[in-house]
């Protein structure tokens, strides 16, 4: 193991616990003090190897495009601008009964990958893919707000020049932020943090309870942005925990955001997911899913437990291992998500 690294493991289970601290980010409400100097130091890194601190954020300028009246909830299509130049589309799913005079909780959904790169918001809206995505209605009729954003390359947000299709264009799109001296992760990150302006933003949404969730690259996407976005009160990923140690073992070919430049010289994934704390955090695992290969995501799991303990919120973190389960959103696993919002949502 490289020095530094084990160096970095050995305070990250004291320290990384502390108050996020986010540089110059998306709004006033995403930096706070660190609790410690290491903290500090530990979150330089990873920024560092992420690509350094993200752009003072531009206006959101959001639009509506167009709604439609569902069974117990609305649709909103609409767009916003992430960057100069770069506006994401979205679907906004209302509850019936939820106004400026009634607002409710707020969750944003990060879709899967699935090498499915025609879809992406519009599956946890509902509207395409696999009914077992469908998570934004499920949440929606249990009363949340929820906002569906395409990630970069998925969906609407494809090679807008359509010289290069699918997955070709993800990696073009990766490759050109490793020679900018960024990476892909750092790019979702800053997205995902102009999302949650986007629904802290809307009078429908108690924008003092926020929450998160992910499935496969959703989940990865899930823990990537919790260190940086403290309004997210509660996040939840299914079935993406895999390690670079596992990665690297298996010769595992995962999808770009995982990969952070430079990282795995101080740390693993699940020390990127460790500096969410305090903040709850509950995970998803199947016990057969190749994708996070069990024996490191279990021992990952309980690295992330340890850093909430030594950040004297035990409870905060929890985790689900399902047996004989593999990359899928089981009925179990849905309970569990939706346990844990109900309790710190």
């Amino acid at each position: 193991m490289h020095a530094d690294r084990r160096k970095f493991l050995t305070s990250s289970a004291v320290v990384a616990g502390g108050t996020v601290l986010g540089g110059p980010g998306m709004s006033q409400h995403s930096a706070a003090a660190p609790s410690a100097p290491e903290t500090v130091s530990v979150r330089e890194k990873l920024m560092e190897c992420l690509g350094g601190e993200w752009p003072v954020p531009c206006d959101l300028e959001p639009r509506v495009i167009r709604e439609e009246q569902k069974d117990g909830y609305r649709l909103q299509w609409l767009d916003y601008s992430v960057e100069p130049d770069d506006r994401v589309p979205a679907i906004l799913l209302i509850p019936d009964g939820v106004s400026s005079s009634t607002p409710a909780p707020g969750i944003c959904i990060w879709h899967q990958h699935a090498g499915q790169w025609h879809l992406g918001k519009t599956e946890p809206a509902g509207l395409a893919g696999d009914p077992m995505h469908h998570t934004g209605v499920a949440l929606a009729k249990l009363g949340y707000v929820v906002l569906c954003p395409d990630a970069l390359c998925f969906e609407e947000r494809q090679d807008p020049s359509e010289r290069l299709k699918g997955g070709n264009y993800e990696r073009f799109e990766f490759l050109r932020y490793v020679v900018d001296g960024r990476s892909m992760a750092w790019k979702n990150i800053l997205d995902m943090r102009r999302a949650v302006d986007m629904l802290a933003s809307r009078d429908e949404v108690d924008e003092q309870r926020l929450g998160c969730y992910g499935h496969s690259m959703g989940s990865t996407h899930t823990w990537l942005v919790g260190p940086w976005e403290p309004r997210l009160k509660c996040l939840v990923g299914n079935c993406c925990l895999p390690t670079y140690s596992a990665i690297h073992r298996t010769k595992l070919l995962h999808c770009f955001p995982n990969f952070v430049p430079g990282w795995y010289r101080h740390g693993d994934t699940p020390d990127i997911a460790g500096l969410i704390a305090p903040r709850a955090l509950h995970l998803n695992l199947g016990e057969t899913d190749g994708g996070s290969p069990i024996a490191e995501a279990r021992a990952g799991c309980e690295r992330i437990a340890k850093i909430y303990a030594a950040a004297g919120v035990p409870d905060q973190f929890s985790y689900f291992i399902e047996p004989e389960t593999g990359h899928v959103l089981s009925k179990s696993m849905w309970q569990k998500t939706q346990d844990v919002f109900a309790r710190h949502l």
